[in-house]
């Protein structure tokens, strides 16, 4: 028996460095920002590691990575509005690229569509109306190539719900895109939180508590790194802001 578990604890130590070393630079960033929460600094160290691979090999894995490192980058760690548009530029600029290598890659337009839907955002809904149509290109192509696609779904309730009425806005369709990514996975608290904000512009003040206590009794979000430093957060802001309505 001892004989057996000194074997198993050999090949366990000679596989270990195999194993991270058989890491695409795509899977060790993401296990660097699955964990930023712990240390945001965790971003960066992503975005240079990508943006070293890139610059010998032009892998459309590690391209859709990077696009979501910049996302993080203006989500996150960007201190100003103009920091926070520069990152969300590269990100759709890398992530066009991705989309141009591997049109089939799901993940390549979601994060193409979400950096270009959120530099839109951070520069002004009314003077971005004229990206609107590549954002619902992207969401087109990612929900026909993956039609459970989170992050798609999401973003399709954020158009619904930021864009004036004029533009194609429709409360109801947001609602219903955001629970409809619920229904796939009750623990993304992204979706969650912006099903609460349409609640509460609705009126539904009772039901937005509602989800927002759920986003901070969540024991297991989708997305632990988000839940902690965004999600959460703004569902406590959220909260306060309704005492007394």
């Amino acid at each position: 028996m001892l004989a057996r578990i000194s074997v198993a604890l050999a090949l366990a130590a000679l596989l270990g460095p195999l194993t991270a070393a058989a890491q695409t630079p795509a899977e060790a960033a993401r296990a660097l920002v699955n964990r930023y929460h712990q240390d945001p600094a965790n971003i960066d160290r992503a975005r240079e590691a990508l943006e070293r691979a890139l610059a010998t090999d032009s892998q459309p894995d590690t391209m859709v990575m990077l696009s979501y490192v910049y996302f993080l980058v203006g989500d996150v760690r960007a201190q100003s509005t103009d920091d926070k548009l520069a990152a969300y530029d590269k990100g759709r600029e890398i992530g066009k690229r991705a989309v141009e290598l591997a049109p089939k890659n799901p993940e390549a337009h979601v994060w193409y569509g979400i950096n270009t839907g959120r530099w839109g955002q951070t520069k002004g809904i009314m003077r971005s109306l004229f990206l609107l149509p590549t954002v619902r290109e992207e969401i087109d192509a990612t929900l026909a190539l993956d039609p459970k696609n989170l992050r798609a779904l999401a973003l399709q309730g954020n158009v619904f719900f930021e864009v004036p009425r004029i533009a194609g806005g429709d409360r109801e369709k947001a609602e219903a895109a955001f629970r409809k990514a619920l229904e796939i996975d009750p623990h993304f608290t992204n979706a969650r939180l912006d099903l609460a904000r349409v609640l509460i512009a609705s009126g539904r003040t009772a039901d937005a508590r509602r989800e927002l206590q759920h986003i901070l009794d969540e024991k297991s979000p989708q997305n632990v790194a988000d839940w902690t430093v965004k999600d959460a957060p703004r569902a406590r802001q959220l909260l306060e802001s309704l005492k007394g309505k």
